[in-house]
């Protein structure tokens, strides 16, 4: 598919079809995905539309799908991709998907009940198991303690009893025998016993004997318990009244309260039963969970089929509710915007889907006229959709005008790999893209937002890297290091004595030497065969060369970018047959723009054409300002003759375009005003009505008069935005030198201070510094120079098209072409 200089012509068609074939009918269309439904009704709000209960049932079939995938993923079910083309279901196969979805969820919440119920039983006979087994060293303890006997050492437990004994009584207690002894039994949360044991102290004052311990799991017992830790805790106090408020305090606490055997054997007995109804339930949860899983793998198969289905079922209800319906109820008519070389296509679809029905009336589309404004559709492919977006991201374009997407395919990565330019990290970027290029299919599926921007713009990233690597041969920089492929066009032997006035000791005595063209030999007078010669990387003036180089490059750069943008504003013009801006907007834009700029590129070229000694060469700013200041002086410089006339004569040129630009429209626009005016006013004297309408002109004159002071400060507003525009725009393009130079610095600094240091190594462990440092220069590269540096040059790279190129020729404010397509529906799901 050609890339789309300009938008498709676009054509608004009737469409009439039998109620009985609509699906069918509709589903062709959104497998062709060529046809923009028009809303017919759109005063109706969404719940007043004739399908708006086929759409509410599309959607919850959509949230059980969502539950339904929520669940696989939480039990690491994979889901099966779909294979095959699903047809889109009709009306009776809805309501079999929409039992079948209700089925499914009505069984997963009850599994998933029924699941929690169990998992919550098991983890309360867990409590009590534990509970039951540490309490035989409790009660052993309890009763030691009121007896007044000593307590088993803490050293003696088998089990890690961490306890406080909170007990006010001393050895001269006034009970006589042994006390009678009441008992709290519960499981309670670590991070809350704390605070639970200093409430009891402070309630009761000491009154209680408290034990706790750990509840020690393993593995598998965390697994059925859960992650929350919980301690086993016994209160051992008297009376009934302090037993009621101690129940009233673990309720406040959330402690889970079991009743405990007072003897030995009804303990033993009841460990017994719990352990037993612990492996019951423990098989009751695996085939739960096996009967669960196997309802989900069976319903895995179908997921994407079913999604697809809904999805597409419900796009189609959603466009039959843009349509309109006879009387009768048999007849449907739409309203489509479709492309004028695709309404073949659409018919025969139209075709297929009444046949498919069994349908015995053919549709009918008809073309018809119409005063709106057409959507903007342009024709994209793989390569072209990256840039394409670009675009749309600025504005989507209006009907009809020209599309700078395909130019954007040039110039975008040549501006990008200008300010990025080395053919080292441009290499390295291209093999990246290359790879995503290949992978692309298999990245998709990860559907992380970071690599759908990377899949989408591969053909971005890999233009990006393939003029880097163009321009970075053009700048001779590889890592910061050049190539000398072609052989140097300066020698140095040539001045030495006796042809120049080098001997051997000024190599000793001078720390910097200077070659000088003049001496024969010296300068070939070929300039290298590619790029910049090799010489300069080792030469002390080189930041200063490459800053000339550059900063004029982008100038040249900048005003060419520019130019190519005032000349689409021709074709645009042109096309829309708007021969008056023609001659009022886009000449005088080109004179102002050629008079001023597009001179300012003449003299750079002049110069570098010219041989000129260096210590009488004006500088081109200077000469520049001193053109727009009109300052001759005798001590300027200049570079050719009748330079002095030449520069004041585009001057001039250029400040009367200014006035051109700012009155000739706006006085164009009121000579029609008034043209109109005496029309109307002379066919008014002839009418019986002329004083009402005379009246009602005056009226119509006056707003006129308001609407013409807004065409003078348009007209106005954007005569001044170009010219300054013209200035502003033209110094943005140093963004260009700037940016390049930057890059070029990081480059040569983690050539110098990382991988140089790392080569300067000759101990035994020089090998491995050297990985070691070779590591870290790689890690620096990507994540500085490639991944920020690029990041930085591609924002500046976007910011010089949408401002100082778009600008100039590119309205973009139209509506984009959305039709109903079921791949781009099935895409936005994958994603």
């Amino acid at each position: 598919m050609s890339p789309s200089f300009r938008s498709e012509e676009m054509c608004l068609s009737q469409l009439f079809f039998q109620t009985e074939s609509a699906h069918n009918c509709i589903s062709e269309l959104g497998h062709l995905g060529l046809v923009q439904f028009k809303d017919l009704n759109p005063g109706i709000t969404a719940f007043q539309r004739r399908f708006v209960k086929e759409v509410k049932k599309c959607e919850k079939m959509e949230r059980i799908l969502r539950y339904l995938e929520k669940e696989m993923v939480k039990s690491n079910i994979v889901i099966a991709p779909t294979t095959e083309k699903e047809m889109v279901p009709c009306s009776r196969d809805v309501l079999e998907l929409e039992s079948t979805f209700e089925k499914l969820e009505q069984d997963l919440r009850e599994i998933n009940h029924n699941h929690v119920a169990l998992r919550q039983n098991l983890s309360e006979l867990m409590d009590i198991d534990s509970l039951l087994r540490m309490a035989e060293d409790f009660f052993e303890e309890a009763e030691s303690l009121m007896s007044g006997s000593e307590p088993p050492s803490e050293d003696s437990m088998c089990m890690t009893v961490s306890s406080r004994i909170t007990s006010r009584r001393n050895s001269s207690s006034s009970i006589v025998g042994p006390p009678h002894l009441g008992f709290i039994a519960g499981v309670i949360k670590q991070e809350r016993f704390p605070a639970f044991e200093k409430v009891l102290w402070r309630l009761f004052h000491g009154n209680f004997v408290l034990r706790h311990a750990e509840i020690q799991t393993t593995e598998e017992l965390q697994t059925d318990r859960g992650l929350a830790k919980k301690d086993v805790f016994i209160i051992f106090v008297q009376g009934d009244h302090v037993r009621e408020k101690i129940r009233k305090v673990c309720d406040g606490f959330h402690a889970s309260l079991y009743s405990c055997p007072k003897t030995l054997h009804e303990r033993k007995e009841m460990s017994k039963n719990i352990t037993t109804q612990m492996k019951d339930l423990r098989m009751i949860l695996r085939r739960t969970e096996e009967y669960r899983a196997g309802v989900l793998m069976k319903a895995a198969d179908h997921v994407h089929e079913w999604s697809s289905k809904v999805k597409k079922m419900k796009a189609i209800y959603y466009t039959l509710n843009l349509c309109n319906i006879d009387i009768t109820q048999k007849l449907i008519v739409a309203e489509i915007w479709c492309s004028v070389s695709d309404l073949t296509l659409v018919h025969n679809a139209l075709i297929k889907g009444s046949e498919q029905s069994g349908s015995s009336v053919t549709p009918v589309l008809n073309r018809i006229q119409t005063q709106q404004t057409p959507p903007t559709f342009n024709r994209t492919n793989s390569f072209t959709e990256g840039f394409q977006a670009i675009i749309d991201a600025y504005g989507v374009g209006t009907y009809q005008e020209i599309n700078p997407a395909p130019y954007t395919t040039v110039t975008f990565p040549f501006l990008f790999a200008v300010m990025f330019g080395d053919c080292g990290h441009g290499l390295v970027m291209t093999l990246f893209a290359v790879w995503i290029v290949t992978q692309a299919e298999r990245l998709r599926k990860y559907k992380n937002e970071l690599i759908d921007v990377m899949v989408g713009g591969r053909y971005i990233i890999l233009l990006m890297g393939m003029f880097s690597v163009y321009t970075g041969l053009i700048y001779n920089d590889c890592f910061s290091k050049s190539f000398n492929v072609f052989g140097s066009s300066w020698r140095v032997q040539p001045m030495f004595h006796p042809h120049g006035p080098w001997h051997n000791d000024t190599l000793h005595d001078c720390e910097h030497l200077q070659l000088d063209p003049v001496i024969p030999g010296v300068y070939s007078g070929v300039p290298y065969v590619f790029g910049i010669d090799p010489v300069w990387n080792i030469a002390s003036n080189k930041l200063s060369f490459l800053n000339s180089f550059k900063m004029k490059m982008s100038v040249i750069l900048g005003v060419s970018h520019m130019l190519f943008g005032v000349t689409l504003s021709l074709f645009n013009y042109t096309y829309f047959r708007n021969f008056q801006d023609v001659l009022i907007e886009f000449i005088p834009r080109m004179i102002f723009l050629c008079s001023l700029f597009g001179y300012l590129v003449f003299l750079i070229l002049y110069k570098w054409c010219i041989a000129v000694p260096s210590d009488v060469a004006p500088s081109i700013l200077l000469l520049f300002i001193n053109m727009m200041l009109s300052d001759y002086q005798s001590q300027h410089h200049l570079l050719y003759k009748g330079q002095k006339a030449v520069q004041i004569c585009l001057v001039v040129t250029a400040v009367l375009m200014v006035p051109v630009m700012l009155m000739v429209k706006p006085l164009l626009v009121y000579r029609t005003y008034m043209k109109t005016r005496q029309e109307v006013f002379g066919n008014s004297l002839n009418d019986q009505h002329g004083a009402d309408e005379r009246s009602s002109f005056s009226q119509h004159h006056s707003d006129e008069t308001v609407s013409m002071g807004d065409v003078f400060v348009y007209q106005a507003i954007h005569t001044i935005e170009f010219c300054l525009g013209c200035i502003s725009n033209t110094a943005s393009y140093l963004r260009l030198w700037a940016l390049s130079l930057a890059h070029a610095e990081l480059s040569e600094v983690l050539w110098r201070m990382v991988l140089q240091v790392g080569l300067r190594f000759s101990s035994g462990m020089g090998s491995l510094m050297l990985a070691l440092v070779f590591a870290a220069f790689a890690v620096l590269t990507v994540t500085v120079l490639l991944v920020m540096e690029g990041l930085s040059a591609f924002l500046h790279a976007l910011r010089l098209h949408w401002v100082e190129f778009q600008n100039k020729f590119y309205e973009g404010s139209g509506y984009k072409f959305t039709p109903l397509s079921f791949v781009s529906l099935l895409k936005t799901q994958q994603q």
